[in-house]
């Protein structure tokens, strides 16, 4: 009886071993199968496999671009240069193109779904020389679907609308819209011709920007980093029909110039030109692709500035850069601070960091209202700072002409007219720098 009892428990726990593994394996494999809800792919072509892509219309408009030495380019309508990121963006939705739902699997009549004459039918063409059609057809009864298939393969899919139009592109959409495409990092010289007379730009020793012309000046680098910005993000408007490009050419040709500008890089030089017609609209010309175009008011309105839009407002140039060494002349007292590691000393004496830094402040603020072409008289306050470990060394003057303040840089024929406040804040920043006093030790 004890065997047979034995005997049966090894059966049972044989059953209940089975059953574990039995269950064990169909979990696996259940959870390599895709889910029952998931969307079949319509293709699956990895992005790196991606030579050459054509898009035909129903009207029969062929849009055709190739990968070569790295790059897309545009080979019909015609040799265009390519915008990478949306040659890229159109790339990446057809890799792995997902459907919404199979509709047939062996439909009878291809012809209800739009496929004899299909909305568009794009050929991908891999490396290895094999090539797959995707056939785009009719909008579904309520518009927020679209049928597709793969020639070949009998069944039909739909795919969402917003993926429909993620693969309607030609070659306005695809096609590189950059105006002038220099090297922002590689600029040697920018030249513009707008309000008052042609200005150049170039950079010192210190690669910062300067007005070398009409006369060398200092220049505001933000505003020359903005100029550079505007013309690197110039781009065509592609959007509008052939009627628009028509009135382009009318509006160029009969427009007003607002701006002529250049810019030089390792590569060359490159040119824009914009006009503005009647209607406030503005149109430009570049020498790095054919024809005329239609840009934003943002770019006529950036390239429509004079010199003094350009001009360096700051008396200092020192910048965020803490200075080493201050020499200050505030009426008849005269005192020389030096900063030692952390510490700023005059002489022997320690002094107190906030009140120098409330003095390095105002130096750094101090800008001018406007720019004079002379002016001279007796200073009431002279600085001289020394910044950059010794290497850039500046000095300002300044006197008071009647009720209002000037100011000139040492080795500048430019007078600074400066706010009659910020000169006084400036004086009283000066005389009220005092030595550093040690915390006093607390008394029990």
């Amino acid at each position: 009886m004890k065997f047979r009892g034995l005997l049966a428990a090894v059966v049972v726990m044989a059953a209940l071993g089975g059953a574990v593994w039995w269950s064990e394996k169909k979990e696996k494999a259940d959870a390599a199968k895709p889910p029952a809800d998931a969307t079949p792919k319509i293709l699956n072509i990895p992005e790196d496999q991606f030579k050459q892509i054509q898009l035909v219309e129903k009207s029969g408009t062929t849009t055709e671009v190739s990968k070569a030495d790295g790059k897309w380019q545009i080979v019909q309508p015609k040799p265009l240069a390519a915008d990478e990121s949306s040659v890229t963006s159109l790339v990446s939705s057809l890799a792995s193109l997902s459907s919404d739902r199979l509709i047939e699997e062996k439909p009878s009549d291809y012809s209800a779904y739009g496929f004899t004459s299909p909305s568009e039918r794009i050929t991908i063409t891999r490396k290895d020389g094999k090539a797959q059609t995707l056939l785009i057809g009719d909008d579904t009864p309520t518009g927020s679907d679209a049928y597709a298939k793969v020639d070949g393969d009998p069944r039909v899919f739909t795919i969402a609308s917003y993926v429909k139009t993620s693969l309607d592109k030609t070659s306005k959409d695809l096609r590189d819209k950059r105006l002038l495409t220099f090297n922002s990092d590689k600029l040697t010289r920018v030249y513009l011709t707008a309000k008052g007379g042609p200005i150049e730009f170039g950079k010192n020793n210190q690669n910062e920007w300067q007005i070398l012309k009409p006369r060398p000046l200092r220049a505001d680098g933000l505003q020359v980093d903005e100029l550079v910005r505007k013309l690197k993000d110039a781009k065509m408007d592609t959007s509008g029909s052939d009627e628009d490009a028509k009135k382009a050419i009318a509006g160029f040709s009969t427009g007003t110039r607002v701006a002529a500008a250049a810019v030089t890089d390792a590569t060359g030089t490159q040119q824009i030109e914009v006009r503005k017609d009647k209607d406030k609209n503005y149109y430009a010309k570049s020498s790095v692709v054919e024809g005329l175009y239609k840009v934003t008011s943002d770019l006529g309105d950036g390239l429509d500035k004079g010199l003094d839009d350009f001009r360096n407002k700051k008396l200092f140039d020192f910048g965020w850069n803490d200075p080493n060494k201050l020499e200050i002349r505030n009426g008849t007292a005269q005192a020389t601070y030096q900063k030692s590691g952390e510490k700023w000393m005059s002489g022997a004496k320690q002094m107190d960091a906030p009140s120098i830094q409330a003095l390095v402040d105002k130096l750094r603020d101090l800008t001018s209202t406007k720019f004079l072409e002379s002016g001279n008289g007796p200073a009431i306050f002279e600085a001289t700072v020394t910044s950059n470990d010794g290497k850039r060394t500046e000095k300002v003057s300044i006197w008071k002409q009647g009720t209002t303040c000037l100011a000139r840089r040492e080795g500048e024929t430019t007078v600074y007219e400066l706010d009659a406040k910020a000169v006084d804040d400036l004086q009283k920043a000066a005389g009220e720098v005092k030595e550093f006093q040690p915390p006093k030790s607390g008394k029990k």
